[in-house]
């Protein structure tokens, strides 16, 4: 019989019980296990005693990433380290980076978690998937192609960049399935176009991580590559790494595993609970996760909180997609804006390409400015430019409250990068 990694949950309650039992269990295994932890949840006055339903969370100090620096290079360790049998860091370019440790328990919960995702995306043994992330120290590589060996689909592991290898596994190997950036695809969508090879592939589905893109880029990749299907993938080294959420066939939010972890929306500023609906700060607590277990541990990832079920029947909870992180704000002329708010007025302007950048500045006299820097459709003449220019304008002006200049370039002109695309330049000083 195939196995089924997409966990078979009756019901919210059922779930809500997994939930109460992985609470528990966390919380006590990390007072037992980390001197870091006690002390922790000694100084917020709580013992695992306390943890008798899911409303005592709230009772719980919170974890942040500057735990994890200053208890480099192995933090929040629960079991000795003789348990330890992997690795794997944070991406961050600055100071100390986060190293998580991982116990096999934890890297096979994992793995079998990526291959939920897959799963859920219609994949099935007979896929081959190209795998166009980062190896290394960093969990993305990895995660990819253990999930897709889990599933038993064929990994073809290229890892990110390298545009002509890229190019010949996909048509010599026939992948149906691609695992990128979203700047990567698109990157690949428009070398394919280039060079006359969509007839030559058999791309079916691409699948995102580490980034957001907007609507129009989402459709651009789609149109260029023939797809059937995109799907938005979650997750962070801290928790596990990618493949902690997936959005299903229906697109209607990101369930992710809440028999794995629990997932809080809270506001940043005043760290309570947001109304649904409402963008605020995803806070985890994971249930089973040895090496390093985290309890409330506050990612900045924003999001919002779904509470309507997916209509594909599927009782696991939905949050939307990361609309970018609390750290990311921006503060012009006294508003808060995020970038997944740039990408979701710019997605509603018919016309525009699919690349954008924010640059901001400041004059002489200290006025601050924001000029949109966006790329006109690829058969889009002067008369067009002008309308969009405009359209930017007004949209950002009546949804942002802000006002901003627009600067409409040829399609094109803006960078395509193999990574993360850099879409914000602050040069106010």
């Amino acid at each position: 019989m195939e196995k089924r990694f997409v966990p078979d949950i009756p019901d919210v309650q059922t779930l809500m019980d997994l939930q109460l039992a992985g609470l528990k269990w966390t919380v006590n295994h990390a007072w037992k296990g980390s001197s870091f932890y006690r002390q922790h949840l000694t100084s917020a006055g709580v013992t695992p005693d306390d943890i008798q339903s899911l409303e005592d969370l709230s009772r719980l100090p919170f974890t942040t990433s500057t735990h994890l620096k200053d208890g480099y290079p192995l933090p929040l360790l629960s079991v000795p380290e003789t348990e330890v049998v992997r690795i794997h860091a944070s991406s961050g370019t600055t100071g100390k980076r986060k190293v998580l440790a991982y116990t096999q328990k934890d890297i096979d919960d994992w793995v079998d978690m990526f291959a939920r995702c897959y799963e859920m995306a219609g994949l099935t043994p007979e896929d081959r998937v190209q795998i166009a992330v980062g190896y290394g120290v960093w969990t993305a590589g990895m995660g990819f192609q253990l999930g897709c060996e889990r599933l038993g689909a064929m990994a073809i592991p290229v890892g990110p960049g390298n545009i002509d290898m890229q190019c010949q596994f996909l048509v010599d190997l026939a992948p149906t399935v691609f695992c990128c950036t979203a700047s990567m695809a698109l990157l690949m969508a428009e070398e394919i176009h280039k060079r006359g090879l969509r007839d030559q592939i058999s791309l079916k589905k691409v699948i995102f991580g580490s980034e957001r893109c907007s609507a129009a880029m989402r459709e651009r990749i789609k149109n260029l590559l023939g797809l059937e299907d995109m799907f938005d993938i979650t997750g962070m080294t801290e928790l596990y790494g990618p493949g902690m959420g997936l959005d299903c066939v229906r697109h209607e939010g990101i369930h992710y595993w809440a028999d794995r972890y629990i997932l809080e929306i809270l506001d940043p500023e005043t760290l309570n609970p947001v109304a649904d609906g409402e963008v605020g700060e995803m806070v985890v607590t994971t249930l089973c996760k040895q090496a390093a277990p985290l309890i409330r541990y506050r990612t900045r990832d924003l999001t919002r909180k779904m509470s309507a079920p997916c209509s594909c029947g599927n009782p696991l909870f939905l949050h939307d997609r990361i609309l970018g992180r609390s750290d990311d704000m921006i503060i012009l002329k006294g508003v808060n804006i995020y970038p997944g708010q740039i990408d979701e007025v710019l997605s509603g302007i018919p016309g525009m390409g699919s690349e954008y950048q924010l640059h901001l500045s400041r004059t002489d006299d200290g006025r601050e400015t924001m000029t949109i820097k966006v790329e006109a459709g690829n058969h889009a003449g002067v008369s067009d430019a002008h309308g969009i220019r405009d359209q930017v304008r007004q949209a950002v002006r009546a949804r942002i409250m802000v006002s901003c200049e627009a600067q409409v370039v040829p399609y094109g002109e803006l960078p395509r990068v193999p990574g993360k695309a850099r879409r914000i330049f602050d040069n106010r000083g």
